[in-house]
């Protein structure tokens, strides 16, 4: 199972479940509070009479009893949580194998969505290196007119092409420094592209698994077993089976949250660059820039770093032309979820 020093659940008041109970323990605290206002003079009167006041005393006993033994606060607390659960599971997906299933939504849709990033960004790179190389050479043939003009003693016609070399040059430092921010772009996209889709069938892979598994395991340990484990402070297999599986969730979440939130920052980048004109707004490169310094991704991990050294790399050609890798097919690799349930 799951190792619980690398995942710590949310406490049932954090989670879903935990905000119905809130709403249904303060009603209960008020109208409790009401009640016993209303028939406090009741209480009084009953007071009064021995036998009355000797059932109250007794009453009141068990109370304090439920309220100091942990075991019956054990209970009782199980049985709120889970009527607490089955409520909010009405109206709130809760379950983590659903949940699970929404998320493979999720990254199906954000796939599309980056394959078609990874495209456009694929064209602006081509248009790029082409006026790139037509500034060059544009560079190279102003300078040879500036030097056949000092020969010919033209210096107007010499400052003006050696200006112009000049003022593409300039151009061409500023586009070059945009190239390089696309390809740690692009071949971050590419990579996240590729990761993300073995996470998704990894995900299916489990939610196929572990949804029948998950069926026998609930099946074999009902509720009242699982309760008397709690109280009794042994391993409930129900609550380490779920507990892996939020677990993997939890993982999901913040690598969809990620994806999402590099895709926005792509898109406002691409879209920030006018390459008709040359031109590009400085809060883009920024914005890049501030995610190369930012520490590891978690859907890239440790790939991060060699890929920043990649596109550093002068000899490690990026070609625009090669296909984005896909998943490797699960019979030729490990699950990376598999370890949350050892």
């Amino acid at each position: 199972m799951v190792d619980t020093n690398e995942f710590k659940p949310k406490s049932f008041w954090k989670r879903p479940e935990g905000v119905t109970g809130a709403i249904f323990l303060g009603g209960l605290i008020i109208g409790g509070g009401y009640l016993l206002y209303a028939i406090l003079p009741i209480l009084v009167g009953l007071a009064a009479n021995t036998l009355y006041l000797a059932l109250m005393l007794v009453a009141f006993a068990a109370l304090v009893f439920v309220v100091l033994d942990p075991k019956a606060r054990n209970l009782i607390s199980y049985m709120y949580k889970s009527v607490m659960r089955w409520v909010t599971s009405l109206f709130i997906q809760i379950d983590p194998i659903g949940i699970l299933k929404s998320y493979v939504e999720d990254l199906e849709d954000n796939l599309k969505k980056m394959n078609k990033q990874i495209n456009q960004l694929r064209g602006q790179m081509h248009k790029l290196g082409e006026i790139i190389f037509n500034n060059k050479k544009a560079i190279k043939d102003n300078l040879e007119l500036a030097s056949e003009a000092r020969e010919r003693n033209k210096d107007s016609q010499m400052i003006l092409k050696s200006r112009k070399a000049g003022r593409l040059k300039e151009s061409n430092v500023r586009l070059e420094d945009l190239y390089h921010k696309m390809e740690v772009l692009y071949r971050v996209l590419s990579k996240m592209y590729e990761n993300s889709e073995v996470m998704k069938e990894d995900i299916k892979d489990q939610v196929m698994v572990k949804e029948q598994e998950r069926k026998a395991i609930h099946a074999s340990n009902s509720a009242m077993k699982s309760a008397m484990n709690i109280i009794a402070g042994n391993t409930d297999a129900r609550y380490m089976f779920d507990m892996a599986l939020e677990a993997i969730a939890n993982d999901v979440s913040e690598k969809v949250g990620e994806m999402e939130q590099f895709m926005e920052m792509s898109s406002n980048f691409m879209e920030s660059v006018d390459l008709q004109n040359g031109i590009f707004e400085e809060e883009g490169l920024r914005m890049l820039e501030k995610w190369e310094k930012e520490g590891v991704s978690r859907i890239l991990g440790e790939e991060k770093s060699t890929l920043l050294l990649e596109a550093q790399d002068e000899g490690n050609v990026l070609d625009l032309n090669a296909p984005v890798k896909r998943a490797t097919p699960e019979a030729e690799r490990i699950n990376q979820y598999d370890s949350f349930f050892d």
